[in-house]
C-alpha cells in the first residue's frame, strides 16, 4: 500500500504541475472528450460537428467574464497516410506533435524560453514558416544545443526555429508532451492543411472569474451551435481542476483494489498471528499460573499478550514500511519517467495499521490467558 500511494502521490503531482502550466485560469473547448491529440474512443462523439475558428470573435464579443480567447489546429501524427516527421541533415525525429497556434497563446498559457521567442501576429498573417519546439526536439534535432536561428525539414517545407521551449515541468509518468511539441503559426498551419479541422479553443477567464466564464463560455456555445434546451453539450468543455477530478477518480479506483488485495493478506496475516499468540499462551501456561498466584489480575494478563501481539505485528509494519520504501526507490531508479513520492500519511497509516490488526486478532489469545484458572495453570505441564 505505501509503494501503491507512493506512486499514485507522485503521478498526481506531475499531473497536477503540468495543468498548472496550462494555465489555471483557462477553460478549454473541442469536439469530443479524452485527450484531444487523440482520436475520441467513442463513436458517438467522433460524429459531433468540429469547432471553427468563427466561435473565437464570438466567444470573445459575448463572456463578459472572458479575458482572452486563443485558438489551435491540432495536426494529426499522419497527414493523407503519410507520418509528419522533423529532420536536418543527420538526424530525424518523428515523435513530435504539431500544432497551429494564434499569436496570443504564449499569454493565455504562458511558455519558458531556453532560446528564442514566440511569434508575432505579423508572422501570424503572413504565414510565415517559423517554428517554436519543445525540449526534447531540439535535442533530438540539434544535439549541440543551439536550435534557434537554423531550419529544419517538415512534412516537405522548410522552417526557421525562432525559439526553443524550456523543460516543461510536471506531466503524466514523468514525461510531458510538449517537450516533443513543434508549434507554428495557426495561419501557416491552416494555409498547408485546409482538409484537418482538428480545432481547439482555449478561453482564459478574468482573475477571480474562471466559474462565470465557465457558465458564459458552455451558453455561448450552446448558442453558437443552436442546441435546445434539453439537448446535451455536442462539445466538451472543461478545465484544470476537473481534469485533475477526473484523474483522481481513476487513480481512486486504482487505491480500492490496492487496499482490498491487502486486505486479504492482513486477514491471512491476522489469523497467523492469532494462532501464533494462541500457542504462546499454551506454552506459557505455568507462567501465568505463577503469575495469577502472585496477584496478577485479568486485565494485567490482557494487557500483556496485547503488547506482545502489538509488536509482532508493529515491527512486521516497520520492516514492510522499510521495504517498501526501498521498493519505491528502486523503481525510481530504473524508471525515471515513474516519478514517486512518499506521503508520510501513506507511512502513518501503514504503521496504525499494523498495530490494530495485533490488537484486533491479540484479543482472543489475550482474553482467554486471562480466563485460566490458576491452580490449572499451575499444574499444566
Amino acid at each position: 500500500m505505501v509503494t501503491v500511494a507512493s506512486l499514485l502521490t507522485g503521478l498526481r503531482q506531475g499531473v497536477v504541475v503540468f495543468f498548472k502550466e496550462l494555465g489555471p485560469d483557462n477553460i478549454f473547448l473541442y469536439k469530443t472528450s479524452g485527450d484531444p491529440s487523440q482520436d475520441s474512443r467513442i463513436p458517438k462523439e467522433r460524429q459531433r460537428r468540429a469547432l471553427k475558428p468563427e466561435y473565437v470573435d464570438f466567444l470573445k464579443r459575448w463572456c463578459v467574464s472572458v479575458d482572452d480567447v486563443g485558438l489551435e489546429l491540432l495536426l494529426p501524427a499522419a497527414v493523407d497516410g503519410k507520418p509528419i516527421t522533423a529532420r536536418v541533415p543527420g538526424y530525424e525525429s518523428d515523435t513530435i506533435g504539431v500544432t497551429g497556434r494564434s499569436p496570443n497563446m504564449q499569454d493565455i498559457s504562458p511558455r519558458d524560453f531556453a532560446t528564442g521567442r514566440f511569434f508575432t501576429s505579423e508572422e501570424d498573417h503572413r504565414s510565415a514558416h517559423a517554428a517554436v519546439i519543445g525540449a526534447s526536439v531540439a535535442e533530438a534535432l540539434f544535439p549541440d544545443g543551439h536550435g534557434t536561428g537554423r531550419t529544419l525539414m517538415m512534412d516537405g517545407a522548410e522552417y526557421t526555429v525562432i525559439g526553443v521551449y524550456a523543460k516543461a515541468k510536471g506531466g503524466f509518468f514523468g514525461e510531458n508532451g510538449m517537450d516533443n511539441a513543434i508549434d507554428i503559426p495557426l495561419q501557416t498551419a491552416r494555409s498547408r492543411y485546409p482538409q484537418i479541422d482538428r480545432f481547439m479553443i482555449t478561453a482564459k477567464a478574468r482573475t477571480g472569474q474562471r466559474d462565470e466564464a465557465y457558465q458564459e463560455v458552455e451558453g455561448a456555445m450552446r448558442r453558437i451551435r443552436r442546441l435546445a434546451t434539453a439537448t446535451p453539450d455536442d462539445f466538451a468543455i472543461s478545465t484544470p481542476d476537473q481534469i485533475i477530478q477526473q484523474f483522481d477518480r481513476i487513480t481512486g479506483l486504482i487505491g480500492l483494489v490496492a487496499i482490498a488485495i491487502s486486505g486479504l493478506g492482513l486477514l491471512v496475516g491476522g489469523i497467523g498471528v492469532m494462532n501464533i499468540m494462541l500457542v504462546s499462551v499454551t506454552e506459557r501456561t505455568r507462567e501465568i499460573g505463577v503469575r495469577k498466584a502472585v496477584g496478577a489480575r485479568k486485565r494485567d494478563i490482557i494487557g500483556q499478550f496485547l503488547v506482545e501481539a502489538m509488536t509482532l505485528t508493529g515491527a512486521g509494519g516497520v520492516l514492510g514500511i522499510l521495504i517498501s520504501i526501498l521498493i519505491t526507490m528502486l523503481v525510481g531508479a530504473l524508471v525515471p519517467s515513474l516519478p514517486s513520492s512518499v506521503p508520510s500519511w501513506a507511512l502513518i497509516t501503514g504503521f496504525t495499521v499494523s498495530v490494530a490488526v495485533g490488537v484486533f486478532f491479540g484479543v482472543w489469545p489475550a482474553v482467554k490467558a486471562a480466563r485460566l484458572d490458576p491452580v490449572d495453570a499451575l499444574r499444566y505441564e
